[in-house]
């Protein structure tokens, strides 16, 4: 994520227990957030120290200017590649919308040098470790029977 994320207390005690319970968790960076991904399509599942859950699909923004460009070196502006990524992600996005806000998350978009992302996120209780491996589960279960 772009800002610096505080941890909450509980957080090492619920990582440590959520990565003995889903072993194909991993960390994107030591101590910082941990990412399940969910399929094929590139929809990613991160679970931040700051005690979010985001369900997100994303594009590299060197892989919409290579689509864009088809193989020539043309100059485009960011701002123009991260339209054309939004507008190459909403089919994704717009195939699991209702459901996740229906379920409580909210919506957003996401976009630095790097990529463009759609996120679908909501607070997690690291009190409730049980619960949150039922939100993953769930998550997994949206994205795949949706995509």
């Amino acid at each position: 994520m772009s800002e610096p994320v505080v941890a909450l207390p509980a957080w090492e005690t619920t990582r440590a227990l959520l990565r003995q319970r889903e072993p194909n968790l991993y960390e994107l960076e030591p101590g910082g957030a941990l990412a399940l991904e969910l399929n094929e399509e590139g929809w990613l599942l991160e679970i931040t120290p700051d005690g979010r859950l985001v369900c997100q699909v994303g594009m590299a923004m060197d892989d919409i200017m290579s689509l864009l460009s088809d193989g020539t070196p043309e100059d485009l502006g960011t701002d123009e590649v991260a339209k054309q990524a939004k507008y190459y992600l909403q089919p994704f996005a717009s195939k699991v919308r209702p459901i996740f806000l229906g379920a409580g998350f909210e919506e957003n978009t996401e976009m630095n040098e790097a990529y463009v992302a759609v996120l679908f996120q909501r607070a997690v209780d690291f009190g409730k470790p049980d619960e949150i491996m039922q939100t993953i589960r769930w998550c997994r279960e949206q994205v795949t029977a949706k995509t």
